[in-house]
């Protein structure tokens, strides 16, 4: 049997300004080839389908043409779970209708799916909650896939009947999951998990990093970290998602794999690479999985430099790519230097000044002087211009003059 893992599509996401519906298009687009040209049974998509929980119309239509194609009119099964950015009701809403084409939507961890056939011979077999068993068309050998959807300590314990229990979200999970495995997992089927949660090995010194640009799980009223050990034995491969790097996190007791997004999402993941993975695996034996690079969709570059003829040279060859600039600088960027960055390059992000830190006065006694002939407006400039927001920049007039609206409320107050 052979299954393509992806996941964190992320469809409808921006990155500042500038929209990657296109790009998207193209890399979905490349995945449906890939998957035809391996000929696989199965796809699985492990969560994250949307960039929010109200998605465009464009986002949506997206989606469902790219599952109905990857389905190839529901001779393949299409699994798609919820992530931390989806909707999980967004997400079951199509179920009923996707079902036609074989493509199978889970929003909640208790999801209880009806048996389902399409006109190409694929069927449901078994079902429980977060529980599927699949027969598929070319093949004798059933697929039976926990489905674990995105899902807090909270929704859990509620999802699954569970009202008093001092037990953790990993504790929970590996129950529900071990329960499942002892009932349906033997090995005369391929058996598979698919979850979207924050996945590492006990212990481990130097966990997996969240995405800088990730609505992040490890929060409080989120989901704690789950350990690779909380995993049954008889699972022969977990397709994860949420992390946006491709990355094996253990092998035991099965090769436990985020796929990666298809595309760089936010600058701290340029010149990432970015995959799908082929899981080749049969009954009662581990899984053996490979990568395949993507190719689609723009590159994310970021330099930073002290002379700006060197940054206009520096966009002038990296055409075609979306760029982070930062200009260091004494005092602030000049307008005039402004403008020529910004139209040397049509997908230039918003220009990081950043301003050489001066030397401090060390006469603390003239800088006391110094700021007690300070104006208010003098001393909330140079605030600002120390602030994350201002970055060196004085602020603008509209800034300002609330500012100063705010010095006459309380002048008046004082009279």
């Amino acid at each position: 049997m052979k299954i393509l893992h992806t996941a964190d599509w992320h469809l409808g996401k921006r990155l500042e300004q500038f929209s990657r519906l296109e790009e998207q298009k193209e890399v979905l687009n490349e995945i449906c080839e890939i998957a035809e040209k391996e000929s696989v049974d199965a796809v699985i998509i492990a969560g994250d389908l949307f960039d929010n929980f109200n998605p465009s119309s464009e986002a949506t239509e997206l989606l469902y043409n790219t599952l109905h194609r990857l389905s190839n009119f529901g001779s393949r099964a299409v699994i798609a779970i919820a992530g931390n950015h989806d909707s999980p009701e967004r997400i079951d809403a199509p179920d009923t209708l996707a079902r036609v084409s074989g493509i199978l939507f889970v929003g909640f961890p208790n999801a209880h799916i009806h048996p389902f056939e399409t006109r190409s011979g694929l069927k449901v077999t078994k079902t429980d909650k977060g529980f599927v068993e699949f027969q598929l068309p070319d093949t004798a050998i059933p697929l039976r896939l926990l489905l674990t959807p995105y899902v807090n300590e909270i929704r859990l314990k509620t999802f699954l009947g569970i009202e008093k229990t001092e037990d953790s979200l990993r504790q929970l999970l590996e129950k529900h999951w071990q329960q499942l495995a002892d009932t349906y997992c033997d090995d005369q089927g391929v058996n598979l998990l698919v979850t979207h949660l924050y996945v590492m090995l006990q212990d481990d010194e130097n966990p997996p990093e969240e995405p800088d640009d990730e609505r992040p799980i490890l929060h409080i009223g989120g989901a704690q970290a789950i350990y690779t050990n909380n995993f049954p034995s008889q699972i022969q491969y977990v397709a994860l998602g949420h992390l946006h790097r491709y990355q094996t996190v253990s092998q035991q007791p099965c090769p436990i794999v985020y796929s990666s997004s298809p595309l760089a999402y936010s600058f701290a993941e340029a010149n990432q690479a970015k995959y799908v993975v082929i899981i080749e695996v049969e009954p009662g034996k581990p899984a053996v999985y490979r990568e395949i690079g993507l190719t689609k969709g723009k590159k994310l570059l970021r330099a930073r430099f002290e002379q700006i003829e060197e940054a206009l040279q520096w966009l002038g060859e990296c055409q075609g790519a979306l760029v982070q600039l930062t200009i260091v600088t004494d005092d602030f960027l000049e307008s005039a230097d402004k403008k020529r960055l910004t139209e040397a390059h049509t997908g230039l992000m918003p220009i990081i000044p950043e301003i050489r830190a001066k030397t401090v006065n060390k006469d603390t006694n003239a800088k006391l002087v110094e700021l007690e002939g300070s104006s208010m407006e003098d001393l909330f400039i140079d605030y600002f211009k120390n602030t994350k927001e201002g970055r060196g920049q004085a602020p603008n007039e509209s800034l300002l003059g609330i500012f100063r609206e705010v010095l006459a409320l309380d002048e008046d107050e004082t009279i």
